[in-house]
């Protein structure tokens, strides 16, 4: 395995341990955390969350506190894009299943004045 590699690698196994020591309420609700994308050159990550976390009315807290935290926690990265495959219309995309693709950050209670986390 060549260096860049499992640099890459190590990063991936980080940012989940990240997820399952910070946010282990997605999994005891019936959630998954899926890393969609990484992209080491540029410092962003796209994490989409699926499962319970699709529709769920907290979830727009828990992605506004991986975005502050990963950043904070993890030097590497200095984007994280992170969404739960709801639409706007209240609809998965892909079923809310892990790797159905990257979501979008665009929806409301995603700017930096949203909505706080209460962990």
């Amino acid at each position: 395995m060549s260096t860049e590699a499992e640099t890459n690698d190590h990063l991936r196994e980080r940012i989940r341990n990240f997820l399952r020591r910070n946010f282990p309420q997605i999994q005891m609700h019936g959630g998954s955390a899926a890393i969609e994308e990484i992209d080491r050159e540029t410092g962003e990550v796209t994490i989409e969350l699926s499962g319970a976390c699709s529709g769920c009315g907290i979830s727009p807290m828990t992605v506004q506190a991986i975005k502050a935290r990963m950043t904070t926690e993890i030097p590497e990265i200095d984007t994280v894009h992170a969404s739960t495959g709801v639409t706007g219309g209240g609809h998965s995309r892909g079923g809310g299943f892990p790797g159905a693709g990257p979501g979008t950050d665009d929806g409301p209670g995603d700017s930096e004045d949203g909505p706080q986390a209460p962990f």
